[in-house]
């Protein structure tokens, strides 16, 4: 999975992105305290997906603060005026 990509997708793509990788990560840790997980390296890929994710909503949320606080300072000035 690669950030750019992720940087492409909506909020709510990227929200169903993170259920399914969570639910794919709980069954391999399951998985792997069963011995029955051979490719042990993919948990670690599995978290560092769940990071890539969660750091691309983040920067959705302060894209989203950054303009609604523009719009706030606008609006301040528009009255000073």
């Amino acid at each position: 999975m690669n950030y750019e990509d992720l940087k492409a997708k909506s909020k709510d793509e990227l929200t169903k992105t993170l259920l399914d990788l969570k639910k794919d990560q709980m069954e391999m840790r399951f998985k792997h305290k069963g011995g029955q997980l051979d490719k042990t390296h993919e948990v670690r890929a599995m978290r560092r997906d769940i990071a890539r994710v969660q750091t691309a909503l983040n920067a959705l949320a302060e894209v989203k603060a950054a303009k609604k606080e523009t719009k706030k300072k606008t609006a301040k000035s528009d009255k000073a005026a």
